[in-house]
């Protein structure tokens, strides 16, 4: 009986990642870089003129300088291959700093103009500080009228137009829902100052049988802004809801089935309580869409210096209206920065609160 011996197999090296030209820049490459291109920025402005020197101008040539300089250098030192990287990454940022940009100006001009008149004072008072001596000014009327009339176009709008998307995801699935998704497609593009003048059109013509033609075609009401602002809030929560709809797996739908729950039900417990984040998130985006509203409003609601109330009777101010009007005036420019701050502090908590809710009625998953 032969015994077969077995030469011991040697270990193969491992193979060796190829790095391009066998060296890396440092961490600190890049913040030397552009403090390098800053330094050449400045100097070349300098070189031009002391008037050439703004953030602008110095912006865009440390950008450039940076680009230029970090690129021949990962290419000289690191190959090809990372020079193109470095340069595709700073082209992103570039692209991403350009975005922000002008968001991160517009809250810090807003931000710097107006937060001295935001006191609890002109949050509680109305405008009749500008004509009475001893009588504070503010802009309470106006952020009521916003409450008010964004409140009351929410209830409107919200429950329309969450069951127009369950019908065309759950039910429609014959002409009417292509005519129904045709429709909403064209809402969503109408314009702003359209809506007002539908609904300055249609109210009072509806109003006349019941206070007098006259009386009807001079009545400017909260309410009727409202009916302005639900043209426009209504088709964008039917598409956002139609697609959180959608997106909820059929098998959640069939297994409820299965347990013989009616399709009815289904749809209020299942369905909509998963999609309910998205849902409320859609809803928020929407109301940020319309608060900022002020074409449909100057002609449906007007401009008021007193607290208003009521949704049916007399003019009601809104904070786009009240920065309107406040900036038509010199002396009262500051209240229109102020008006200005104090609408993007709600659109801020609205979101806040949007969060928190659907994070509470969220499914014990996706919480």
């Amino acid at each position: 009986m032969s015994i077969l011996t077995q030469q011991p197999q040697q270990q193969e090296a491992p193979p060796q990642r190829m790095a391009s030209r066998g060296r890396r820049l440092p961490t600190w490459f890049t913040p030397a870089i552009i403090l390098v291109a800053l330094v050449l920025a400045a100097g070349l402005l300098h070189f031009w003129g002391t008037e050439g020197i703004t953030p602008i101008a110095t912006a865009v040539l440390t950008v450039v300088f940076y680009l230029i300089i970090s690129t021949v250098i990962a290419f000289i030192v690191e190959g090809r291959r990372y020079a193109t990287d470095r340069l595709i990454g700073g082209l992103i940022v570039t692209a991403f700093l350009l975005a922000v940009t002008p968001l991160i100006s517009l809250l810090w001009m807003v931000l710097s103009n107006g937060y001295s008149e935001l006191t609890w004072e002109f949050l509680t008072n109305d405008r009749n500080g500008l004509t009475l001596a001893d009588h504070a000014t503010g802009a309470g009327h106006a952020l009521l009228g916003t409450l008010l009339i964004t409140g009351t176009t929410a209830l409107i709008a919200v429950p329309l137009g969450i069951m127009t998307a369950v019908y065309l995801v759950e039910y429609g699935t014959g002409p009417m829902a292509k005519t129904v998704t045709f429709l909403v497609d064209i809402m969503t593009g109408i314009p702003s100052i359209v809506a007002g003048l539908f609904a300055a059109a249609m109210i009072p013509t509806i109003a006349e049988y019941f206070v007098g033609t006259s009386a009807a075609l001079q009545m400017k009401t909260g309410f009727m802004g409202s009916v302005a602002l639900v043209v426009l809030m209504t088709p964008i929560v039917i598409r956002n809801t139609e697609e959180m709809l959608r997106i909820v797996p059929n098998e959640l739908r069939e297994a409820s089935y299965a347990l013989g729950v009616t399709k009815s039900r289904t749809i209020i417990k299942v369905v909509l309580r998963t999609a309910l984040p998205g849902i409320v998130s859609g809803v928020v985006i929407a109301v940020a869409r319309i608060i900022g509203e002020t074409a449909p409003l100057l002609i449906t609601t007007g401009t008021t210096n007193v607290f208003n109330w009521n949704m049916f009777t007399g003019y009601m101010e809104t904070l786009p209206t009240y920065v309107y009007s406040s900036w038509a005036n010199q002396a009262t420019r500051e209240l229109a920065w102020s008006g200005a701050l104090t609408l993007i502090l709600l659109v801020l908590l609205l979101n806040l609160l949007a969060r928190f809710i659907a994070r509470a009625f969220a499914p014990k998953g996706e919480r």
